[in-house]
């Protein structure tokens, strides 16, 4: 199954709702940045609320998430747009520590809970809206919830979870946001309120293999969800060898020169995908050329 996310409306349009898969996204970030389970919990969480957001936007619209807690995973950065694209990385992919009491992943421990989350969004504007709000919990899902409540003054409900395999890589992955609209009946926010506390965790919904769709069921109740649209998910990079190759070349002549005689060639590694662009001695003498 492809990953996918669907937007949907519930009782009457007085609730939106966001649900995804991203067990395929999630397991290609794995892949690339070699994350331990921990690790991978907090930047598959990470992600899969940054895609959600994400399809909260328009057109060409993106945004940048940073989260940094304080803990030894360090920072957590994440890219997400319009289209269902995302990417994203941790500054030490290699951590991972014990089960905690709840039997679960310890993602509190790695990302810590002192310091903040930030979100960064490029609506075409001069300069990008931030949002950033103190971390509550450093488990991640209350940390969005409390992000998009406080600072979007939107009433709010974020549900992430991440199952690895004893092998380190991603056994599934996945996650939902209900917002309540202006005007919300309370009897309505009540019966949310209720099922939320009495659902199986976001963790259990993905391993058994729940659809978005059945996600936002489980969460909403049978006959009360209206799928307006399926949106697919991907891990995507947008990075390229020629624009590391512009980049190169907006060093300047002297820079250029310097590398070709000091190490005979440029090495640049991208952050969010971990790919290698090496540039030989010939390829820096070309661009020397189109600096004249």
């Amino acid at each position: 199954m492809n990953d996918y996310l669907v937007r949907a409306l519930a009782y009457d349009g007085q609730v939106r709702a966001y649900a995804a898969r991203t067990t395929e996204t999630v397991a290609e970030a794995q892949r690339r940045h070699y994350t331990w389970p921990t690790a991978s919990a907090a930047l598959g969480r990470s992600m899969t609320a940054s895609v959600m957001l994400g399809a909260m936007m328009k057109g060409e619209e993106k945004l940048t998430i940073r989260i940094n807690g304080g803990g030894p995973i360090g920072t957590i950065l994440v890219d997400a747009n319009a289209k269902g694209e995302v990417r994203g990385y941790v500054s030490n992919p290699l951590t991972h520590f014990d089960l905690n009491e709840q039997g679960k992943l310890d993602v509190r421990r790695a990302v810590g809970t002192e310091g903040t989350l930030s979100i960064s969004k490029d609506i075409g504007l001069l300069q990008p809206f931030v949002g950033q709000v103190p971390i509550v919990s450093g488990e991640l899902g209350e940390d969005f919830t409390h992000y998009i409540t406080t600072s979007e003054q939107i009433p709010s409900s974020v549900g992430v979870g991440v199952i690895v395999n004893p092998d380190n890589t991603i056994l599934a992955s996945g996650g939902f946001i209900i917002q309540l609209l202006p005007g919300t009946e309370e009897s309505i926010i009540e019966h949310i309120e209720a099922r939320l506390k009495v659902i199986p965790t976001i963790s259990h919904m993905v391993r058994k293999g729940l659809t978005p769709e059945d996600i936002l069921t489980e969460v909403l109740g049978v006959g009360n969800v209206n799928v307006l649209d399926k949106m697919p998910v991907k891990f995507q990079c947008q990075c390229s060898r020629d624009r590391i190759s512009k980049a190169i070349q907006g060093l300047g002549m002297i820079e250029i020169k310097d590398m070709i005689e000091t190490d005979g060639k440029a090495e640049a590694q991208c952050h969010f995908c971990n790919e290698n662009y090496l540039f030989s001695k010939e390829n820096l003498e070309d661009m020397l050329t189109l600096q004249v």
